[in-house]
């Protein structure tokens, strides 16, 4: 037996019992007289004590020649440990011992193995495996596994049931690039790793399974960010015989049951937003609603004087920012060269102060009275003692600028606590978007979107506004599940294949599998899935999935661990029939 005990089992009631411990050295202090050793397993720390009137010579000895991170067994007795850490659940205690096994001794590690450690991010990615042994990223996984075990008790409560889908699947155009794998079998054939089980839960829904889900892998091959991993993991479900009412419904109660047994928080509130709304008033499609600092929209009280730069914009747009009359004009100056950052790209910003006696002063005083800026005020709710922030421009450009100043000054105002949780469902989407460099429309969502009922023939004559029968669900500014009511017959899915500018043949090679399943009786069905990963790390209180995730990826998709990707040799590559020719 390698352990009777764990090390962040013993207390004060556990004084006179004999335990064997197993773990990790995670430091030793040697006094001469005596010498502790903090022994380190996932469960927690408990001191052991050597001393030179109780442990034998070679015993005293052996505990002295002790490395970091040695893997280590011993027999002791529980003693009361007289200068006493309550820092620790186990700081009561210590082990007085009698035999010690070195298990495994280790190389010293190339960082410090502490929750705050001096390894950086890149050293501790090729070291993950020490990596793990730290409390944080310890911590982080095993909540990630209970927020998994807790999705996987309410579904099967709700009579949902786990199916598995194959991951060797066929190439279709999901929006973003496939991983692809050659087949040895079928020389110059490949499979596409899933980008996500779309289509094997549709045929579940026509195979009668009429509530499935999957805590499953897909794959994208895009460009990585801190919320986007190649290889990212979701909760996916489907149901069948349901209108959009029935799922949101269904995940309205997925979302309060993980804010309950995992936060212990309760949240009623699930708003609904149009698409449309959420650009008018937030900027974006997954708004942040924990805070105000609404758009208001100044055209029709800001382009009636001779200041060109207003009177040219498509969109002239402000925000009233909470007690930021307060600014100076320095730290205003550094705000308006954050938004002329290229990676925001406006011209420039022109301010409003709120003054606490009801007057203003703004950037812009000589084309504007204050008439004219009690309007903005009152347009962009402003009040004494708040800051007006304008941009303008052409309207999709200036409102992603704008959310991004507003989200950067609610981080900067303290207004974006990560322990209060917003949840707002986003509704009634455009079906398609347009491609401006190309002039063709592609699916905003995916090619097996409904569109809302009655709307399919505006197709043809006003595709743009069709909507979507799609919804997402955006919890803290963060869209965390997004899904849709699907096409469930031939004749409705083909006209979308030709408005998306397949051919008929093109549509039959790509699909004709779903296409021939909804010959056979397909029920009207529907689902959503959930990035696990962005779930967990705002559940967690962050918003880098990669520190909820094993071993993940860099920034350039490589596993620095393993060096993947990595060549492969000659014989390989002529067994699967490929030739590189760099």
């Amino acid at each position: 037996m390698y352990r009777s005990h764990s090390c962040g089992e013993l207390r004060e009631s556990h004084i006179q019992t004999a335990v064997t411990l197993s773990g990790w050295v995670s430091k030793t202090r040697d006094k001469g007289f005596v010498v502790w050793v903090d022994l380190r397993d996932r469960y927690g720390i408990t001191q052991l004590v050597f001393d030179t009137d109780r442990t034998a010579p070679e015993l005293l000895e052996k505990a002295r020649n002790l490395g970091r991170e040695f893997v280590i067994q011993i027999k002791g007795n529980v003693i009361e440990r007289a200068s006493k850490n309550a820092n620790i659940p186990t700081g009561d205690i210590e082990v007085l011992v009698e035999e010690l096994v070195v298990l495994n001794e280790s190389k010293t590690p190339p960082f410090t193995i502490e929750n705050e450690t001096d390894g950086g991010e890149d050293l501790r990615m090729k070291y993950r495996y020490l990596d793990i042994r730290r409390n944080p990223v310890k911590e982080n996984l095993i909540f990630r596994s209970k927020v998994a075990m807790e999705v996987r008790n309410y579904l099967s409560d709700q009579e949902f049931i786990e199916v598995e889908t194959p991951y060797l699947i066929k190439s279709t155009p999901e929006g973003a690039r496939d991983f692809v794998v050659p087949s040895r079998m079928n020389e110059g054939q490949f499979y596409a790793l899933p980008q996500s089980p779309q289509t094997f839960k549709q045929l579940l829904m026509v195979g009668g399974l009429d509530k499935y889900f999957q805590i499953v892998k897909c794959f994208r091959d895009e460009d990585l960010r801190a919320d986007r991993q190649p290889e990212f993991t979701q909760i996916d479900c489907e149901m069948a015989f349901v209108e959009q009412e029935d799922i949101l419904n269904t995940f309205e109660g997925l979302t309060k049951h993980l804010l309950k047994s995992i936060k212990g928080v309760d949240v009623e509130n699930f708003p609904r937003m149009t698409y449309d709304a959420a650009m008018a008033k937030y900027g974006n499609d997954k708004p942040d609603i924990r805070f105000g600092m609404e758009f208001g929209e100044l055209n029709a009280v800001a382009q009636h004087k001779e200041f060109n730069v207003f009177n040219s914009a498509e969109l002239v747009v402000g925000i009233a920012v909470p007690g930021a009359n307060s600014y100076t004009r320095k730290e205003i100056d550094k705000l308006i060269d954050w938004v002329k950052r290229p990676q925001i790209g406006a011209l420039g910003m022109v301010y409003c102060r709120c003054n606490d006696d009801g007057s203003f002063k703004s950037s812009v005083d000589k084309f504007y009275d204050q008439e004219d800026m009690a309007k903005w005020a009152e347009t962009t709710g402003a009040k004494p003692g708040d800051l007006i922030c304008i941009l303008s421009g052409d309207t999709n450009k200036v409102r992603a600028q704008l959310s991004a100043l507003r989200m950067e000054l609610a981080t900067r105002l303290g207004l974006r606590q990560n322990t209060e949780f917003a949840p707002l469902w986003v509704i009634d989407f455009p079906l398609l978007e347009l491609d401006e460099e190309t002039g063709h429309y592609h699916a905003m969502h995916h090619p097996f979107t409904s569109p809302k009922p009655g709307q399919l023939a505006l197709l043809d004559t006003d595709p743009a506004a069709v909507r979507a029968n799609a919804y997402d669900l955006v919890l803290n500014g963060n869209e965390i599940g997004g899904g849709s009511i699907r096409i469930h017959d031939k004749e409705t899915q083909a006209t979308m294949f030709k408005h998306l500018g397949f051919t008929p043949e093109e549509a039959k090679a790509q699909f004709g599998f779903l296409m021939d399943a909804f010959q056979y009786g397909a029920p009207p069905h529907g689902g959503i899935a959930f990035g696990l990963d962005r779930l967990v790390a705002i559940l967690g209180g962050q918003e880098t999935i990669r520190d909820f995730i094993a071993f993940p990826k860099n920034n350039s998709g490589r596993d620095v661990m393993i060096d993947a990707p990595a060549p492969i040799d000659d014989a390989q590559l002529k067994e699967l029939g490929l030739k590189l020719d760099f």
